[in-house]
């Protein structure tokens, strides 16, 4: 009763269709945001990261110490002094370009030191170790390490035998601006990350309608909904809601990734994983491109989820709601790899039926932002794609209605006619 008293104004007065629709979007919206299963939906996604962002550091750490750049000194007491004071010399025009030089003490108290057997036996945690002296330095590893550090071997001892100036002139340069090619293939990179995350987001959330859906079904919330206002208003405002709670979501995650990143920014950005301040600047700039990617992340939702309200017009149990369910993500995943495909053919008919095909126009139109700039195109797109919501809920509420309220009140029996002048009398 309070569903439907909601809805009414007074006696006989019926709200309007988008006022009709915003009560049912704000009545589920509280309903959504509010329960605990939508609390613990929120902490699923943010365990993997957490996870992965643990393993990723811990992997780093322990690749960082296996791969060692120690390179140990076997040469005499004096040459291996000289070859650290040319090591610190060196180390503020080099930097980490420098390996580590540590001075092996046996070396100098023992004649029969054999560098390859301390090297294989694995005493040390060394990459090399050189030997000789400083007029003919001798590099002992690996083939990998010995054409990795051979060249900064041969510096470090033409420096401390005093045959290259220790401090080296600052040389100038002269850059001139890349190609439009170049930045073109840059910008690739930012339109296929724009892309992922909004396919991402949308297959994660977009669940959520069907699943609210499915629930009133079989607490047949739904039919006293569709008994009281337009089934299309009632569509239409179910997924205004889960869209505010899918953005609440991603609020939430949004805050908790730029928390992690104002914390241990500088400790991931070293560990070696990927950087968002790497990602090159898109087309239309960053404040104009995050727009637009909000609002065909909107788009995009609205149109996967007013497909799945027309998946549960179709279906009469909620096994067939999920057995319906199964084609349109898989439709989704390809229309996903051709509006990937896109990104590389600009003007071409792949790219305008991508475009103009309502279920991946958010993903071509957001790799569109990223690569060329421009504005109109974006308004005609969003302008399209909203009318296509508007076409797929209008006949989802019509399929909702012939399919599922076809046999009256909820399922009930209608009564039997009768006839005047008859009576029902039973002996």
């Amino acid at each position: 009763m309070s569903d439907t008293s909601a809805i009414r104004q007074g006696g006989n007065a019926r709200l309007t269709r988008l006022q009709a629709a915003l009560v049912v979007a704000r009545r589920d919206f509280i309903a959504v945001l509010f329960s605990r299963a939508f609390f613990f939906f929120l902490l699923g996604p943010l365990f993997p990261v957490v996870v992965g962002a643990l393993a990723g550091g811990i992997g780093s750490q322990v690749q960082r110490e296996a791969v060692s750049s120690e390179i140990g000194l076997a040469m005499s007491v004096a040459e291996n002094e000289s070859m650290l004071a040319a090591h610190a010399a060196l180390r503020e025009q080099l930097g980490g370009r420098l390996p580590n030089l540590v001075a092996i003490d046996e070396a100098a108290d023992s004649e029969g030191f054999d560098a390859a057997t301390v090297l294989v036996e694995q005493r040390e945690n060394f990459a090399a170790i050189v030997q000789g002296s400083l007029a003919e330095p001798e590099l002992v590893g690996t083939e990998d390490q010995a054409k990795r550090w051979q060249g900064m071997i041969s510096l470090l001892a033409a420096t401390a035998s005093g045959n290259s100036p220790s401090v080296f002139p600052n040389t100038r340069a002269e850059l001139v601006a890349t190609s439009a090619s170049t930045e073109r293939g840059n910008r690739v990179r930012t339109a296929q990350a724009a892309q992922f995350f909004l396919f991402l987001l949308t297959m994660l959330l977009a669940g959520m309608v069907l699943s609210n859906l499915v629930e009133e079904k079989a607490n047949k919330i739904i039919e006293i909904l569709a008994a009281a206002i337009p089934m299309d208003a009632v569509f239409l405002g179910k997924l205004v809601a889960m869209l505010g709670v899918s953005l609440v979501g991603i609020a939430v995650w949004g805050s908790f990734g730029l928390a992690i990143w104002g914390v241990a920014g500088e400790a991931i950005t070293s560990s070696g994983s990927m950087d968002p301040a790497s990602l090159p600047a898109p087309a239309v700039g960053w404040p104009i491109f995050l727009l637009l990617a909000l609002l065909y992340f909107s788009m995009a939702y609205l149109l996967l989820g007013s497909l799945f309200l027309t998946i549960g017009a179709m279906a009469a149990t909620v096994r067939e709601v999920q057995t319906l369910s199964m084609p349109v993500t898989m439709m989704q995943l390809i229309v996903f790899f051709i509006a990937a495909y896109t990104i590389t053919q600009p003007g071409t008919w792949p790219e305008l039926l991508a475009i103009t095909f309502p279920l991946s126009s958010p993903f071509a139109m957001v790799a569109h932002a990223a690569l060329q700039d421009g504005l109109w195109q974006h308004a005609l797109a969003l302008l399209w794609q909203g009318a296509a919501v508007i076409l797929i809920v209008r006949g989802g509420s019509r399929l909702f209605r012939t399919r599922v309220m076809k046999s009256g009140n909820s399922g009930q029996a209608k009564p039997k006619r009768k006839w005047p002048g008859f009576a029902n009398t039973r002996s």
